[in-house]
């Protein structure tokens, strides 16, 4: 697995801003679903929100593996704050950083990397989640403008988003190259919030729904040309995947490392529980998935550093780090017993946020579908 020292000292020193700026107050902002904005400022003071962008832009410049330790390291204490640091580089900040013009990144990314900005990406819509060629978010051109009407779900920072990266139809629903990107900023007054969604888990993180009308944007405000927003999207979901791979990742450490110490603690018939081998053999089973899933997210951090093909292994990993997620956490909480399913304890919320991994960035049917696309193109018929 790659290591060097620079990636030592960053997951070191995301693991201790995770411990003292953020695990102190886990159970108070998943119960009241607070956005904490004011830490993502704190992270973005640490280079957490521009990891992967330039210097000359503000950015950390770093690359892909410490971004999946940084991603990692905080997901093992809050997987909410894991999945907006996610959100905010791989989506938004990495869109705009792979698409835009010069002018475009000199103007957001900076403030992206500070956290000044925060940073959404708006891609889903109630009835078109995977089938994104039949959006019915529209953009218009009048002029040199393009008018916008539509809205958007599940849009993580889609209420507090200084900068909004919205996808929208600009061709014939279910066309070819029918997709174009544009960057909306919150001072318009044509971008709205609708209902920010009460969720199971990742309950700091915020998610809501983003509304057009008669959103005027500037040509300027376009990403690339038009048409091109579908191939941008898919090259960003590449990304984004080896960042949901890490939140799982954390998550699923987290919840390890919960159990472990509990079955060490907890004495049953005079001894650890973690001595009878029906708990020993959950902790074998969970730390060989993890070590698994890492190998998986690492290697598709080598090849996105390569500049290689991954759409299968960033599938791959994303799709495997997620159900492993949910396993390890589930299987942490039965290792706690009645305790792992009370708040006293950190794996119930483990188990509440492993959950999303399975479904956001495309669920984990959709990677299997994505998957085996790429596995039969290295086996044409002769």
């Amino acid at each position: 697995m790659y290591k060097s020292e620079q990636l030592t000292l960053v997951r070191q020193t995301a693991k201790e801003f995770a411990e003292r700026k953020i695990r102190p107050h886990i159970m108070e902002w998943d119960e009241a679903q607070t956005f904490p904005i004011e830490l993502m400022k704190q992270l973005g003071e640490q280079g957490f929100l521009g990891v992967l962008v330039p210097e000359e832009y503000g950015g950390a410049g770093l690359g892909y593996h410490e971004y999946v330790a940084i991603i990692d390291e905080i997901a093992q204490v809050c997987g909410s704050i894991g999945l907006s640091v996610a959100a905010h580089n791989s989506l938004c900040t990495n869109h705009i950083l792979q698409f835009g013009s010069e002018i475009q990144k000199k103007q957001y990314l900076p403030q992206l990397a500070s956290g000044n900005f925060i940073g959404a990406w708006a891609l889903t819509e109630a009835n078109t989640g995977s089938d994104s060629a039949r959006m019915q978010c529209v953009a218009r051109r009048k002029g040199d403008n393009y008018i916008i009407n539509g809205a958007k779900c599940w849009i993580t920072h889609g209420k507090s988003g200084d900068i909004v990266v919205v996808m929208t139809r600009t061709g014939e629903s279910g066309t070819k190259d029918n997709a174009t990107a544009f960057i909306v900023e919150r001072s318009n007054p044509g971008l709205k919030f609708g209902k920010k969604e009460n969720k199971l888990g990742m309950r700091a993180s915020e998610t809501a729904e983003v509304i057009l009308e008669d959103c005027i944007v500037p040509s300027s405000a376009r990403l690339g040309n038009e048409g091109d927003g579908f191939k941008q999207a898919m090259k960003i979901l590449d990304g984004g995947r080896i960042s949901i791979a890490a939140l799982s990742l954390g998550i699923a450490k987290g919840a390890m490392a919960a159990a472990a110490r509990y079955a060490q603690e907890r004495q049953q018939f005079g001894q650890a529980i973690a001595n009878f081998q029906g708990i020993s053999f959950k902790l074998a089973e969970m730390a060989t998935k993890i070590h698994g899933a890492e190998l998986m997210t690492h290697h598709a951090a080598d090849l996105k550093m390569e500049g290689t093909h991954l759409t299968k292994e960033a599938a791959m990993a994303k799709f495997y780090a997620s159900e492993v997620a949910v396993e390890v956490a589930t299987d942490a909480v039965q290792i706690f017993g009645g305790y792992g399913y009370t708040k006293d304890f950190p794996v119930e919320k483990f188990y509440r946020d492993a959950k999303l991994c399975t479904i956001g960035e495309g669920t984990s049917e959709i990677q299997k579908i994505v998957i085996a696309r790429e596995v039969l193109k290295e086996y044409p018929i002769i």
